[in-house]
């Protein structure tokens, strides 16, 4: 199949040739130019047509949310992939990003040690997203799993079950999902709303402060021991497990750092799994667009205690699979 072509945007030109080769030792990818600014990065989406870009946040002459800004005029359509430092500053113009239209973001690697791990880090963050990005089944090997639904009165018609907690899953395109369904409550809920975004740190605390100003719900970033409080929102922190567990005062939060689980630190199957032990089937699971396997297990101890789960449709999905 063609491989999918990659423009590469950023002022450095480490970067640039970092990102250069991990992207073309991938055989489903390849590098279809770069770029070391903004005011470059458009004339080469005119002559190169890419299927995706990286775009860095901090340029000279046209920065990455000016970019941003007149690729959605010129090419609408092509997906994006902010590609920022871990600093506020950076947090913060990757969420103004996706609020623009950026489809995704990736933390440049840092304090990683060697050229060795920068690039392990970009094969392991950066390749899966580009490929999940681009429309249609071109990924050579991948195949398009069968779906099989169901109405929603078939699924929910049998269950009366009270719910006594929402857990919440999201991926790519997660925080303009997050922010979509947190906008629209008229209401603040009568349980406490735990969410899992896969997010790196420094980004977690930016968004809930920022969902926090725009939703009825009280949104915070978690820490270690919260107690769970109805129309509270918790958000759990950038590269930190976050997981339920039975206190004298309640349901309490607990951070860890243990192992990544699918790939993932925060990771929904550890929030998702232990909420059922402390909940059982009173529990409603919600699942947001987003990439990969994580969830899935935890998805499957809520079904099995007798709780629901809502799943984000495909036609709203930034990636749906």
């Amino acid at each position: 199949m063609t491989p999918i072509r990659v423009l590469v945007v950023d002022d450095s030109i480490v970067v640039r040739r970092l990102v250069t080769e991990v992207i073309n030792a991938d055989a489903d990818l390849t590098v279809a130019g770069t770029a070391r600014n903004g005011i470059e990065a458009l004339k080469k989406v005119i002559d190169l047509d890419p299927d995706i870009i990286t775009l860095d946040i901090e340029m000279p002459e046209m920065d990455g949310i000016e970019t941003l800004r007149n690729l959605r005029d010129l090419r609408p359509k092509v997906p994006v992939v902010m590609f920022s430092t871990l600093t506020v500053r950076g947090s913060e113009a990757t969420l103004d990003a996706l609020t623009l239209g950026a489809r995704d973001y990736v933390a440049k690697p840092a304090n990683v040690g060697s050229v060795t791990a920068v690039v392990s880090e970009l094969e392991r963050e950066l390749v899966p997203k580009l490929k999940a990005l681009v429309a249609g089944p071109r990924s050579t090997g991948q195949q398009v799993p069968t779906i099989t639904t169901r109405r929603q009165d078939e699924t929910f018609g049998s269950r009366a079950r009270p719910v006594r907690a929402v857990v919440l899953a999201s991926s790519t395109g997660g925080p303009v999902a997050l922010e979509t369904v947190l906008f629209a409550l008229t209401q603040p809920l009568s349980v406490p709303l735990f969410i899992v975004q896969h997010i790196p740190p420094v980004f977690s605390e930016l968004l809930a402060s920022r969902l926090d100003g725009h939703t009825v719900l009280n949104v915070v970033e978690a820490s270690d021991g919260m107690l769970g409080q109805p129309g509270t929102a918790y958000i759990a922190p950038g590269d930190r497990h976050m997981r339920l567990e039975r206190s004298d005062a309640g349901v309490s939060i607990r951070l860890g750092d243990d192992d990544r689980i699918q790939h993932c630190r925060p990771a929904a199957d550890a929030l998702f799994s232990s909420a059922v032990e402390i909940y059982g089937g009173d529990l409603l699971g919600v699942v947001l667009t987003g990439m990969g396997h994580d969830g899935l297990a935890g998805c499957r101890r809520i079904c099995t205690a007798g709780g629901s789960i809502l799943v984000q449709d495909e036609a709203t999905s930034v990636v749906w699979g």
